[in-house]
C-alpha cells in the first residue's frame, strides 16, 4: 500500500517521539507496572487518539491507516503505550463512532478522540475466551434502564483514572432460533454497582492497564445501549475486523524493533576478538528476523487498503494478525538469543519485547481462531 506525503510526515512525528520521549523512560513505568498517564496525554495532544475519527467529533479526520502506521512505530519501542492506543482507538472509541447515537457520541466521543478520556469494551468473560457467543452477562430490560449482572475478564483501559465508559456484550433475550440476543451496553465509569478489580499481575504489557469488571445489578439508562437491540455480537465482530488489523499492525512495529535492537547490538558486541554481527550465524538469523517483519507490514497493509476501499477484508485481516503475530513471537526469541544473557535482563528492551510478544498470539482472537475464520473464508466447513 503507498504511503501518502501526510502519512509518512506523521509516522515521522510518532517515530521521534517514540525515540526522545517513550523510550528513555518506559522501562521505569513497566518496572513499576505503572500506567504512562503523562505520554497518553501527550499523544492526546498530538491527536493520535482521534485520528479515524470524524473532526466534527473532534477527532483528526484521517483513516484507520494512519492508525496502523502510528501502532507500528509506537510498538517498535513499546508495546504497552502501544496497545493503550490501539484498545482506546479501536475498542474505545471506534464502536461509538460507528454505531453510537448522535446523543451518545456528543457525550462522550469528544473526550474519547481527544485523548482525555478512554474507553474500553467488555467481551471477553472469564469462562469465555474465544467463545464470545458463550456470553453470561446478561441486561434486564426493567422500565426506563437496563439492569446489567455478570463479569467480564482482560479488558484494557477499563480501571485507569480517565477512563470514562466501557461498552460491555449482555444477553438481553433470546432469538427466533433459540440462540442468545446479545446487545452492547454503554455503562459509565462510576455507576453503581460496576465493579473495577485491582490490575492483573502480567507477564507483559506492565505499563497498560488489565482488569476484571463485574456488575451487580448495574442500572444504566434505556437508551444506553449501543446500536441496535440484539445487533451487539455482529457489531463487535466488525469491530474485531479493524482491531485485528490494528493488531498486525502493532506486531509489526515489535517485530521490527527486535531487528532494529538486534542490528545495533551486533555491531556493538564483541566475541572471539570479533563484533559479532560478523558471524555469519547472526547474520542469517537477523536476515530471517528482517524477512518476518518486512512480510507482516505487506500482510497488514494489504489488509488495510481493501478495508479503506470498502471492500471485504476480514481474510486479510485474520491473515494479517497470525502472520504478524507470529512474526513478533519469533522475532522476540531470536533477538532475545542475540543478546545472550543480556536479553534476559529487563534492562534491555528485547527483555521486554519478549515478554509483551506472546499476548499478541492471543489477543484479539487467538491464531487457532485465526486459522478458523481463514478456512471458512476459503469455503470449508465449520
Amino acid at each position: 500500500m503507498d504511503i501518502s506525503e501526510e502519512h509518512e510526515a506523521l509516522r515521522k512525528t510518532v517515530r521521534e517521539f517514540a525515540t526522545e520521549e517513550v523510550a528513555p523512560v518506559i522501562g521505569g513505568f513497566y518496572e513499576r507496572e505503572e500506567f504512562p498517564y503523562d505520554l497518553v496525554a501527550t499523544m492526546g495532544r498530538m491527536g493520535l487518539f482521534g485520528l479515524p475519527i470524524a473532526e466534527e467529533w473532534g477527532g483528526m479526520g484521517g483513516d484507520y491507516f494512519a492508525l496502523c502506521l502510528v501502532l507500528e512505530e509506537l510498538a517498535r519501542v513499546d508495546s504497552s503505550v502501544a496497545i493503550t492506543l490501539e484498545a482506546g482507538v479501536s475498542l474505545g472509541a471506534m464502536p461509538l463512532y460507528r454505531f453510537g447515537t448522535t446523543e451518545q457520541k456528543q457525550r462522550w466521543l469528544p473526550d474519547l478522540a481527544a485523548g482525555t478520556r478512554l474507553g474500553a469494551f467488555g467481551l471477553t468473560e472469564p469462562g469465555g475466551g474465544s467463545d464470545a457467543g458463550a456470553t453470561r452477562t446478561t441486561a434486564r430490560r426493567d422500565g426506563d434502564s437496563w439492569v446489567v449482572n455478570g463479569s467480564k475478564a482482560f479488558i484494557t483501559n477499563s480501571g485507569t483514572d480517565i477512563t470514562s465508559i466501557v461498552t460491555v456484550t449482555a444477553v438481553t433475550g433470546k432469538r427466533e432460533d433459540g440462540r442468545k440476543e446479545i446487545s452492547a451496553v454503554i455503562i459509565p465509569s462510576g455507576t453503581p454497582g460496576f465493579g473495577v478489580s485491582q490490575k492483573y499481575s502480567k507477564v507483559g504489557w506492565n505499563a497498560s492497564d488489565t482488569r476484571e469488571l463485574s456488575f451487580t445489578d448495574t442500572r444504566v439508562p434505556a437508551e444506553n445501549v449501543l446500536g441496535q437491540v440484539g445487533r451487539g455480537y455482529a457489531q463487535f465482530l466488525s469491530t474485531l475486523d479493524e482491531g485485528r488489523v490494528a493488531i498486525a499492525a502493532l506486531s509489526t512495529g515489535l517485530a521490527q524493533g527486535c531487528v532494529d535492537e538486534s542490528l545495533k547490538y551486533a555491531s556493538e558486541r564483541e566475541a572471539f576478538g570479533s563484533t559479532i554481527g560478523t558471524y555469519q550465524a547472526i547474520q542469517f538469523k537477523i536476515a530471517d528476523m528482517e524477512v518476518r517483519a518486512h512480510t507482516a507490514r505487506l500482510a497488514y497493509h494489504a489488509a488495510a487498503a481493501k478495508m479503506l476501499k470498502g471492500l471485504p477484508f476480514k481474510k486479510e485481516a485474520a491473515i494479517a494478525k497470525l502472520v504478524a503475530s507470529n512474526a513478533a513471537m519469533d522475532n522476540a526469541r531470536d533477538a532475545t538469543q542475540i543478546f545472550g544473557g543480556y536479553g534476559f535482563m529487563n534492562d534491555y528492551p528485547v527483555a521486554r519485547f519478549y515478554r509483551d510478544a506472546k499476548i499478541l498470539e492471543i489477543g484479539e482472537g487467538t491464531s487457532e481462531v485465526q486459522r478458523m475464520l481463514i478456512a471458512r473464508e476459503l469455503g470449508l466447513a465449520s
